[in-house]
């Protein structure tokens, strides 16, 4: 990718900590923003401490700290000091954007709220995430998201109970929708000599809600709430059983039209399959999903899965491998994505904040 000059003209605050606020600096950092990020001299970052057992305890950053804080130059300031507080105004009056997930009532604790920042730069762009709302006081972590907006409710099987998903979900959604918003404000800025500084503020909540998509209207329309179904697809099927190879590798598919399923069926020698009433049809094949499987995962079990996969792909049958991080950073795709960097005389890591290619 060539986009480390997109905004090179681009002077971003990061005063967020955590995973959301971050990524959005780390995005802007990657497309070639000069993105300065202020934390506190003695209560850094938290996450440079969220470290695996393996990691280094003594090191001044973690793998989880590396993977949404790439590109940027450190500062530590304590705000509550008047003298570091003026320091930080006066990187403000020439910043384009200032990032900031500080809880309800710190902006005015610390002086830097949107008046006070405007104060010193009327064109100022303030992107800022909380958890609930701007009048909300609550703490709020992505677990507690994943639980609150039903999420959890309904991701994991009948027999797990509610399981949260192994990313922070939430905050990455959350990031996404600021990066959308201050794009948004940047586009009205340029070229407006008169552009008055706006205030872009996203919650987790109500990331999480907006999120739900099929599975909300499935409910505000039918009344549906959804069940814990493992990777199952409430309105498609074969989608998301798992199947057995005879190389023991674990394979899924994704059939979304009747010819996907007529293809997979004549693969499998299953031709009539598709003519049969219970299956002829998407809704059909969900009410028989069960009975569907079983047939399916006999014949699947009698191929190998690169067999398998060379046809399906071959016929633009949607399926793929269950794989894991070893496997998926082996292909040559994913190790595109990857990022080194070093932070404090140490090599990380992260996979790039840019999926997209221009």
């Amino acid at each position: 990718m060539s986009n480390s000059s997109n905004f090179k003209n681009l002077k971003i605050i990061d005063l967020s900590t955590v995973l959301a606020g971050p990524s959005v600096g780390t995005f802007f950092a990657e497309l070639g923003a000069e993105v300065i990020k202020i934390e506190h001299p003695i209560y850094p970052d938290i996450t440079r401490s969220w470290k695996l057992p393996m990691e280094d305890q003594k090191s001044s950053v973690s793998a989880y700290f590396s993977s949404i804080n790439y590109m940027k130059t450190y500062q530590q300031l304590n705000l509550k000091e008047d003298a570091q507080r003026e320091q930080l105004y006066e990187l403000v009056k020439t910043a384009d954007i200032i990032l900031m997930n500080f809880k309800f009532g710190d902006q005015e604790k610390l002086k830097v709220t949107d008046e006070i920042l405007r104060g010193f730069n009327s064109q100022l762009i303030i992107g800022k995430i909380n958890g609930y709302g701007d009048k909300s006081d609550r703490v709020a972590y992505d677990l507690i998201l994943q639980a609150e907006s039903g999420i959890m409710s309904m991701n994991g099987t009948p027999e797990s109970g509610p399981v949260k998903m192994p990313v922070a979900f939430i905050d990455v959604l959350a990031a996404h929708h600021l990066k959308e918003g201050l794009l948004i404000e940047l586009f009205s800025k340029k070229g407006n000599e008169n552009y008055k500084g706006k205030s872009v503020t996203v919650s987790l909540y109500e990331a999480a809600v907006s999120s739900l998509a099929n599975q909300a209207s499935n409910y505000l329309m039918n009344n549906a709430i959804p069940q814990r179904i493992g990777s199952l697809h409430p309105n498609i099927a074969p989608y998301g059983e798992l199947f057995n190879t005879s190389d023991d590798r674990i394979i899924t598919f994704a059939i979304g039209s009747h010819t996907h399923f007529s293809k997979l069926c004549e693969y499998l020698e299953l031709s009539e399959l598709p003519l049969e009433n219970r299956f002829s049809s998407v809704q059909n094949r969900v009410k028989n999903r069960t009975e569907l499987f079983e047939i399916l995962k006999e014949k699947v079990k009698e191929h190998s899965a690169d067999e398998i996969l060379k046809y399906m792909n071959e016929h633009f049958v949607p399926c793929g491998e269950i794989k894991d991080l070893k496997a998926v950073f082996e292909t040559e795709l994913a190790q595109e994505l990857v990022r080194t960097e070093m932070i404090d005389g140490i090599e990380t890591k992260r996979v790039s904040a840019l999926a997209f290619r221009n």
